[in-house]
């Protein structure tokens, strides 16, 4: 594999390049849009309002003609004399009623008839916005009548009128009202944008561009977004995206390491098992001599050699796949613990005690080869804890492994005498290449102990309170299934 990406033929765009509308042009539509939704939302009662000031108008116009009539002696007056008022009105006919007498004031030759009737006196809010787009809707006019309260006494004065004039006044207003709207959105809008574009759309490029950047190349330092030092989202977001690009970085590194690591142990790992096997032979040949110690150390060293030709073969394991499935069984955890000290040569140390606290006849379902590795690595890092303080005392420092079973779950603690956890520590133990507890260590050997006892169905954790460090593991019994008779066969009680 080089390494390199390839696209499809479905992906040939370049990446980060805004198509169609960008963010500023969408968020000047949506303002223009809004403003003018608004505009509409006014104009609405605006335009019922205009229309029920214009006749109130008229009205008033027809109580003072009616009283210029009223006073005429004998109620006689000049026939241009009426049609001059009424042109000043604008109506065909003004009527006026006074308690139950309703008059006649003023009359055209030849008055149209009356289509539509608009009584001021009882309509509604919406019964007007309803009769203007009415009028507007009205392109060839209508006679109508128009009813009012007579401000002067009496109780109500009417007109009859051509209803043209006032949806020609009503078409002019909606045009002012679209004049206007238009000027106002286009100010709001550019005022609106100015301000979001600033303190929204600026930031939200950089981010983007930012993004589309680091992902040209995730491993250069210099693309880490320079915080704005705004307190805001923004702010926030910012200083998110610069932690999440500086562990990426720290990430990809450090694959970048392993992955090396690994092609560097992978060309070893041949010649490495080849010397190992001829190791072997050579043991077997030694094991033949017939010397007690001889006899009591070659079966411990091939059992050993056993196991480092295992580990050789599955060193690239970690990096590249899980764990085998355990092959578990029923052993004896007592004499599993001899065999760590044995190994790690616990028995004969001069600095440091080893207890083996375990029962003779406790028993645990494990793999023993993995159970093993699990605690040579605890037992030697609690190894390199004490010896790494520098005043190991064999009178006081020891580790100790004890176990218990409860039910069906076994209990091992490894417990040692050095300095502990640093807080630090704790928080990444059982993350490898994060959970070293001192100077020059790789922090494989917890994360490696973890994922053996995950596969057990166990848990393993670093226990409170404690002096110096105690590492407790709880490895549960396999369930046993317990198949059903079959073809309804039931055993006898």
């Amino acid at each position: 594999m080089t390494g390199r990406t390839t696209t499809t033929d479905t992906d040939t765009r370049p990446p980060g390049r805004v198509r169609g509308i960008g963010l500023s042009g969408k968020l000047l539509i949506l303002t223009v849009l809004f403003v003018m939704v608004s505009e509409i939302l006014i104009y609405v009662p605006s335009i019922a309002n205009f229309r029920r000031s214009w006749l109130d108008d008229r009205l008033n116009s027809a109580q003072t003609a009616a009283l210029v009539l009223e006073a005429a002696p004998d109620n006689m007056v000049p026939k241009a004399l009426e049609e001059e008022l009424l042109e000043q009105v604008g109506a065909y006919t003004v009527a006026h009623k006074r308690g139950s007498t309703r008059r006649l004031l003023a009359i055209s030759d030849m008055p149209p008839d009356v289509e539509k009737t608009f009584d001021l006196r009882e309509m509604s809010i919406p019964g007007e916005i309803l009769e203007s787009f009415r009028t507007l809707a009205a392109v060839n006019g209508r006679t109508v009548r128009v009813i009012g309260d007579a401000p002067t006494g009496g109780e109500f004065i009417e007109i009859v009128m051509d209803e043209r004039p006032l949806r020609r006044a009503m078409i002019d207003y909606s045009v002012n009202i679209l004049t206007l709207s238009i000027f106002i959105s286009i100010i709001t809008a550019a005022l609106v944008y100015l301000a979001l574009n600033w303190l929204l759309v600026r930031p939200m490029r950089r981010l983007t561009a930012n993004m589309v950047a680091f992902t040209e190349n995730p491993e250069d330092p210099s693309r880490v977004i320079e915080a704005s030092g705004r307190t805001d989202e923004i702010g926030v977001a910012e200083g998110e995206l610069a932690h999440l690009q500086r562990e990426l970085i720290g990430t990809l590194n450090q694959k970048n390491r392993l992955a090396a690591l690994g092609l560097a142990v992978s060309k070893i790992n041949h010649d490495l098992r080849n010397m190992l096997a001829s190791a072997q032979l050579v043991v077997d040949r030694v094991g033949a001599v017939e010397d007690p110690l001889v006899q009591r150390l070659a079966p411990k060293l091939i059992r050993t050699l056993d196991r480092a030709v295992e580990f050789c073969t599955n060193t690239l394991k970690y990096g590249s796949a899980q764990e085998s499935p355990p092959e578990r069984r029923r052993l004896k955890l007592r004499a599993l613990v001899e065999e760590v000290g044995d190994t790690l040569e616990l028995m004969s140390s001069s600095s440091l005690r080893f207890l083996n606290a375990v029962g003779d006849d406790l028993e645990v379902d494990a793999d023993p080869d993995q159970l093993f590795r699990v605690l040579v690595n605890l037992v030697r890092n609690a190894m390199q804890a004490i010896e790494g303080r520098g005043d190991a005392d064999p009178e006081h420092d020891m580790i100790r492994v004890s176990a218990r079973r409860d039910g069906s779950v076994v209990t091992i603690e490894v417990a040692d005498t050095g300095p502990g956890v640093s807080d630090k520590a704790r928080s990444r133990l059982f993350e490898a290449f994060q959970g070293s507890t001192r100077p020059g260590g790789v922090g494989l050997g917890l994360a490696i102990a973890a994922e053996l006892v995950r596969a057990h169905g166990g848990t393993i954790r670093l226990a409170e309170g404690t002096l110096g460090a105690t590492f407790s593991i709880e490895v549960p019994d396999r369930v046993v299934r317990i198949r059903a008779p079959q073809d309804g066969r039931r055993s006898a009680g």
